[in-house]
């Protein structure tokens, strides 16, 4: 069982840098493929990016591609979403998730077994 507690969400202008954070509870950490999801208002959940287990392999959405970088530190249990150049459109509650299955395809939400409570993150124009 791990438990996930994002942190770093909050208000930003359109350029701006966020940095979120997922903190995760339980021994077995660094065994989860890491995933960012985001939800903004009246729309589905999306994937964002994603992570292995051992960081060796990274996926992002098109939407954020050159713009937000994903890492993870296993020695704090702690995964990491840089967000530069952010834009009104990535408005949005930002979720981290874990899986174990180990998928080539990292973007499908049903495919992870934890998820965190989510962070807003609201960017003004």
């Amino acid at each position: 069982q791990v438990q996930l507690v994002e942190s770093g969400g909050g208000l930003a202008q359109a350029g701006d840098s966020l940095r979120l954070s997922c903190a995760a509870s339980g021994r077995t950490f660094s065994s989860y493929d890491m995933g960012w999801f985001r939800q903004a208002p009246g729309k589905e959940r999306e994937f964002v990016a994603a992570i292995s287990w051992s960081g060796s392999n990274t996926d992002y959405a098109d939407s954020v591609k050159g713009r937000f970088t994903i890492s993870r530190d296993n020695a704090k249990n702690t995964v990491y979403l840089q967000m530069n150049n952010l834009k009104p459109e990535d408005t949005a509650v930002y979720y981290c998730a874990g899986r174990t299955n180990y998928y080539t395809d990292y973007g499908k939400a049903a495919d992870y077994d934890y998820w965190g409570q989510g962070t807003q993150v609201t960017v003004s124009s």
